[in-house]
């Protein structure tokens, strides 16, 4: 791969998960070249951009927005910054990789359909388990028939972080399980499914100093099935999937934060044993989600393709979140509402 085929990449902010995970992992990628960093912070800037050997720093994002050379730019910022630096990364005439939630509501994710489609850049939120082989891999095992006929799919994900002093703790900047962590396996269910819910149902129990959702049960209506989940951000650490169908159950161990330098294993059980003797282990090869990610969205801006995910499958997500708040404040199953016509598994 020659040098002139990569996409250089601005990061907005050095936030924890884009100087440990993401850029690390961008950095591999045959498609990606991560080329600067900005920070309110010019000290801080300047010390991550150090030590990852980045060798652009900007004292500003709209200085980086303003560089010509940055193509592409990641937007790893607090919840509430997700849609505004999105939309000024967009006008400036780069394409943008988007933290999740790609915003906090439906309306400011419809936003980013007119300035996408205005401006002609790509946008994409950063679900980055979409094209890890091992959801690649669970998602043709169902469709394939390998557990019969999907009927239900159940979740769980939960850390353990009472900090007043952590954005993901203050609900002004759009904090709390379910939009940090409930997206994903509100996520994954759409995706399995391959379809929208028709009415879900939530239950939310509020922190009472913080005021974010803490404990959140949900239950999800498909067409076709069922799917419920827990997410947790004052629990024990946690997070499974499992899916069951008419005649089998796949369990996928680590779902979400899973590990870059050890394979990742796939339960597969055809109901024989209650004990679970005859279940099948599967082992997905090891490899970062992040470098798949960052590759395949600087592919589509090179070769003109559209990226994993479009922006009417991340506005659909967040028409799901909404419900379900609505929903823990009526205490009856609501419709997600505002929902863009589009191939859910796109």
């Amino acid at each position: 791969m020659i040098n002139e085929k990569k996409v250089k990449w601005g990061v907005l902010g050095a936030a924890k998960i884009a100087v440990t995970k993401v850029i690390p992992a961008m950095q591999l990628g045959e498609w990606s070249e991560v080329a600067g960093l900005a920070s309110r912070d010019g000290k801080k800037a300047a010390d991550a951009a150090s030590e990852l050997g980045i060798e652009k720093v900007y004292g500003s994002y709209e200085e980086l927005l303003a560089d010509p050379e940055i193509e592409a730019v990641y937007n790893p910022l607090p919840n509430h910054l997700h849609v505004p630096w999105t939309v000024k990364a967009a006008e400036a005439g780069k394409h943008v990789l988007c933290e999740k939630p790609i915003s906090l509501t439906v309306e400011e994710a419809r936003t980013l359909l007119e300035v996408r489609d205005r401006t002609g850049v790509l946008i994409e939120e950063a679900f980055m388990v979409r094209t890890h082989p091992q959801w690649l891999f669970v998602e043709e095992a169902i469709r394939s028939g390998r557990i019969g006929k999907l009927q239900m799919i159940t979740g769980s994900f939960s850390y353990f972080n009472r900090d007043p002093r952590n954005i993901r703790n203050n609900p002004g900047y759009g904090g709390g399980a379910l939009m940090d962590i409930g997206c994903y396996p509100i996520f994954i269910a759409r995706m399995i499914y391959g379809e929208e819910p028709r009415r879900v149902l939530g239950l939310i129990d509020r922190d009472p100093e913080m005021k974010i959702d803490r404990h959140v049960s949900a239950i999800l209506d498909f067409p076709s099935g069922q799917a419920s989940f827990t997410c947790s951000t004052q629990v024990v650490p946690y997070q499974r999937m499992q899916f069951f169908g008419t005649s089998g159950r796949i369990e996928v161990e680590i779902p979400f934060n899973i590990p870059v330098d050890t394979p990742t294993r796939i339960f597969i059980d055809d109901g024989s044993d209650l004990y679970g003797r005859n279940v099948e282990i599967v082992e997905i090869r090891a490899a970062d989600q992040y470098t798949i990610q960052g590759d395949l969205f600087s592919k589509a801006i090179r070769v003109g393709s559209q990226p994993a995910i479009s922006l009417e499958n991340s506005m659909n997500n967040m028409a799901v979140i909404e419900a379900l708040f609505r929903s823990a404040e009526s205490g009856g199953w609501e419709k997600p509402e505002g929902a863009a016509a589009t191939e859910t598994r796109g």
